[in-house]
């Protein structure tokens, strides 16, 4: 039996124009911070908070799937981080689905909690994030 993996993630989903072009960014970090796993996706035209909803659940599934049974995932976003925790509800349909998506992935981890944090820790998800966008308007344009 292997012993339990914990580890800490860094999401960010970002839309130009909301909604606009949409992508994510997700940097998992080893015990020292420092980065042992980053993607990042295009997600096409949706929501701000669409995008920070599909953040954390690619993160979650890359995690259940990576072997983790503990997480911690750290987000900019404060609307994201109270409602998975409880403290607002969700409101909008669409945000819903995610939200209820996110619960039961979290499920598989022996322990999940996802924190806020200040806009400035979480950089380098930010410039995945926003490099998607840009990757895929270069992408297009050479089409």
């Amino acid at each position: 039996m292997t012993p339990p993996r914990s580890g800490e993630v860094y999401i960010d989903g970002a839309s130009r124009g909301n909604p606009g072009p949409a992508g994510i960014g997700v940097v998992f970090l080893d015990g020292k911070a420092r980065p042992v796993r980053e993607f990042s996706k295009y997600l096409g035209e949706t929501t701000n908070n669409v995008a920070e909803y599909l953040a954390l659940v690619y993160a979650l599934q890359e995690a259940l799937r990576a072997g983790y049974t503990a997480l911690t995932v750290k987000t900019d976003s404060e609307l994201l981080a109270r409602q998975i925790n409880g403290r607002y509800r969700v409101r909008d349909a669409r945000l819903r689905l995610f939200h209820d998506l996110a619960l039961h992935l979290a499920q598989g981890f022996g322990a999940c909690q996802v924190q806020h944090v200040p806009r400035t820790q979480n950089a380098l998800a930010d410039r995945l994030a926003g490099r998607a966008i840009t990757a895929h308007r270069e992408r297009a344009t050479v089409l």
